[in-house]
């Protein structure tokens, strides 16, 4: 498999209106355009494969549709967004014609689109499950911030890691680089569904990391190095960084 075979590439955006600090989060405007529209276009210009965006609102389903992108109903009680982008995924690709899923957030408005073709680089190799995404640290606050989850993984070459652990302590202890961790993924699609069917793991709960549970249940996950971590919109100051970003680049 390689990346460049669209065909076999679903990207699945999954989109909940329940925010606590950002409510309405997914129809936030940003440069006249909800912000999950900005999202799926991100994700089209990445030219990886076919792009849905899975939401769990009616508001949500018609201004997404009404922006041409593809976009299917999802429950409201899913814990998390590998769940939801499960769901989609019979529904949108009932004949399993896609065999990797890529789940790109909802609230990342600003990503630039050769980072989200940098998480297929990784499933290259046959023995990889799933691939993500990671920044080495610079900001000396981020290392000792448990809101920053950090990889600890072998390096595999200047731009890849083989991941051991995430956490969301600073790891690993000594001298070297640490990387934060972006929580973009792809996955292998039976991988994504061993996934799912597993429950919460015990290591998952302690650090309320979900990629931990495929760790545990012995999936090899490696992880790209890229330059910069893309802005997650999760307040209103959040929001207006993205609008000032997204206006420059327009200008």
């Amino acid at each position: 498999m390689t990346a460049s075979n669209l065909d076999d590439v679903l990207v699945l955006i999954p989109a909940r209106m329940a925010s606590t600090r950002l409510p309405g989060k997914p129809l936030a405007d940003i440069c006249g355009l909800p912000m999950i529209v900005q999202v799926a276009l991100r994700a089209k210009e990445a030219e990886i494969g076919r792009v849905v965006i899975a939401v769990d609102d009616e508001e949500v389903f018609e201004a997404v549709s009404k922006a041409g992108f593809e976009v299917v109903m999802t429950r409201k009680d899913h814990q998390s967004g590998s769940d939801r982008i499960f769901e989609a995924l019979h529904k949108v690709d009932p004949d399993a014609r896609a065999r990797i899923v890529v789940n790109v957030q909802g609230d990342l408005p600003t990503i630039d689109p050769e980072t989200i073709r940098a998480a297929l680089r990784p499933l290259d190799e046959e023995t990889v499950d799933i691939a993500t995404l990671t920044v080495e640290i610079t900001d000396e606050e981020e290392r000792t911030n448990p809101n920053v989850v950090k990889v600890v993984g072998s390096p595999l070459s200047e731009t890849r890691l083989h991941a051991l652990y995430f956490t969301r302590a600073t790891a690993p202890y000594g001298q070297g680089p640490l990387y934060h961790h972006i929580g973009l993924y792809a996955y292998r699609r039976a991988v994504l569904e061993k996934f799912v069917s597993l429950g919460p793991s015990a290591l998952e709960k302690r650090e309320s990391l979900e990629q931990l549970r495929a760790l545990e249940a012995g999936m090899r996950i490696d992880v790209e190095i890229v330059k910069t971590v893309p802005l997650g919109v999760d307040t209103p100051a959040d929001l207006e960084k993205a609008r000032r970003i997204l206006s420059a680049r327009k200008a």
